[in-house]
């Protein structure tokens, strides 16, 4: 099998890298070693000829051969580019430069982001196993122009988990389960005990056991925060529009977007370099604005002097929805923190949003009966926004029209007619919210969508983050974990999130620790500033190590 030449091969030419935040470690005849690289440093050594592109792409084959299809099998990578080495191979003699500042760097995409090659893009679905894209996405061919070396498709959560309710994160019906590369076990139903987040879980997990430079994901609503969390990764959920989302397989185009995922802050903004532009097939992007160089901003001095808002107040409980409901670990996580930000020179403002109760209220959700058969909620309404699922139907049918071929799903109801002809493949938890969204009109002209978006960012946005910024003149929000997922994404805000510390335990149930993220969340275009906040924050703490099952495989790279 071609995976173990791989192994074989990154033996003799392992390529290595230092670990994160760590002086490099470069071998006598030159070679540095992969597993914990970054982005940055890959493209010094590029530069500096101690490495090229094929050693670079054997080197993450390998690992994906020892740590993903073998080892812990964390079943991150649903397929590997076919013309990944032959790509890199045309780059072996091209240096990174501000032309092309990724070149010879193997990047994993979700497998919801189109290549127009011979790649799949499934969103994880039985229904799509045969799709391809008609072309590149926006974000695939501007990886491509940078350089970037595709090195194939992340497992995610099935259709980014708006196909079933309670669908555990990084399941799909096609990829399988992704595990948390952290705390692998899964329990009776194979299901992970440590869940990976969702639903860029592949694309997190990947990141994180180093099987590639860094991962593109997506978000509607923590899709980016949730697995970045989990699996102790840097990722930028940016403003709607920064990034064109033109080729993504959708959920709703009000609060879609695509964002990195990375082993530091650094790396987040090289990649904000490349991916943030206007694109004429998105017109959310026309509005954008970004600046010249995102790395411009990075400083690690960059939180003296900011004013950060952490929405906690324990003398109005009613309105402490982020913190007072945390475990006691992620709550001593997030006091070290704050703590942290405070000793930087940060000023931190403790009071509530006054909005959170309000969100996701009367009006803005619809009723769907779960008919999850594993859910512990079976038969029982649960709520989901109206937006996604009036948006959803809409949105993909446009998707399958415009990009998908060797397919013969044309709409949504001819994948909703698959599922059921093909219940026992694919409809392990059902899709309820799939029938739910297939009855709705897909023009987005019923009265309840308009007036349930109207809520949404009336909530999130002019009584919710606007009004808590400029009443305490802040910088930014400080949010544990993926807990300010909804509000940001509603209003369509971008967020910076760093791994802040671990936890450990589910419930009852003990477990090996694994990683809490801090977010940054501010508003509309504001990304160097939090770029700026998190990084500073990122060199105070340094709270990010590897996990523990997925060491180099050269002997001679050391963690």
């Amino acid at each position: 099998m071609i995976f173990r030449s791989y192994i074989a091969m990154s033996i003799i030419a392992c390529i290595a890298l230092a670990p994160i935040l760590a002086a490099p470690v470069v071998h006598a005849e030159g070679n540095v070693c992969v597993e914990n690289a970054t982005i940055s440093e890959l493209q010094e050594a590029l530069a500096a000829g101690r490495t090229n592109a094929t050693e670079l792409t054997r080197a993450y084959l390998a690992r994906i051969a020892a740590y993903d299809r073998a080892g812990p099998g964390l079943n991150a990578v649903r397929e590997i580019n076919p013309d990944a080495l032959a790509i890199a191979a045309k780059l072996d003699k091209t240096k990174p430069d501000k032309r092309r500042p990724l070149a010879g760097i193997p990047i994993l995409l979700k497998d919801n982001i189109a290549t127009g090659d011979a790649q799949h893009t499934t969103a994880g679905s039985l229904a799509l196993e045969d799709a391809r894209a008609k072309r590149d996405a926006t974000v695939t061919a501007r990886l491509r122009r940078a350089g970037a070396v595709i090195l194939g498709k992340a497992n995610l959560t099935e259709f980014a988990n708006i196909l079933a309710v309670g669908m555990p994160s990084g399941y799909s019906s096609l990829g399988g389960q992704v595990r948390n590369p952290y705390a692998t076990e899964l329990d009776d139903k194979g299901v992970p005990i440590v869940l990976t987040g969702g639903s860029s879980a592949g694309s997190a997990v990947a990141t994180a056991a180093g099987l590639a430079a860094a991962a593109i994901g997506t978000e509607t609503s923590g899709s980016l925060l949730s697995p970045a969390s989990q699996n102790g990764v840097v990722t930028v959920k940016p403003t709607v529009g920064l990034i064109s989302r033109a080729g993504i397989v959708p959920i709703a185009a009000s609060q879609d977007t695509a964002g990195p995922m990375t082993r530091t802050v650094r790396d987040a903004a090289i990649l904000l370099n490349v991916l943030a532009a206007p694109d004429p097939r998105d017109p959310a992007t026309q509005q954008q604005k970004r600046p010249a160089d995102y790395t411009s901003f990075l400083d690690k001095d960059g939180l003296r002097g900011a004013r950060i808002g952490v929405p906690s107040d324990s003398a109005d409980p009613g309105n402490d929805v982020y913190y007072r409901p945390l475990p006691p670990r992620a709550a001593t996580v997030m006091r070290a923190a704050i703590a942290a930000l405070e000793a930087a020179g940060a000023t931190i403002v403790r009071a509530n949003i006054p909005t959170p109760g309000w969100i996701g209220g009367p009006g803005t959700e619809i009723a769907i009966l779960n008919r999850n058969p594993e859910s512990p909620n079976k038969n029982q309404v649960q709520r989901l926004p109206i937006v996604f699922v009036y948006e959803l139907k809409h949105d993909l049918n446009v998707y399958l029209r415009d990009w998908a071929k060797g397919t013969k799903m044309r709409n949504m109801a001819d994948i909703v007619a698959f599922n059921q002809a093909n219940a026992a493949r694919a409809l392990r938890f059902g899709q309820d919210i799939f029938l739910a969204a297939n009855e709705t009109r897909g023009d987005l002209s019923e009265a309840e969508y308009i007036s349930a978006r109207r809520l949404d960012l009336r909530h999130s946005r002019k009584f919710g983050l606007d009004a808590y910024m400029d009443r305490h003149k802040l910088d930014a929000v400080l949010f544990p974990g993926t807990t300010g997922a909804s509000i940001a994404a509603k209003a369509g805000y971008p967020s910076v999130q760093v791994p802040a510390g671990f936890v450990a335990g589910i419930g009852q149930k003990q477990t090996p620790d694994y990683p809490y993220g801090a977010t940054f969340t501010g508003r509309a275009w504001n990304e160097p500033t939090l770029l700026r906040l998190a990084y500073a924050f990122e060199q105070a703490t340094k709270a990010r190590r590897m996990p523990p099952g997925v060491p180099p495989l050269d002997p001679g790279c050391t963690r």
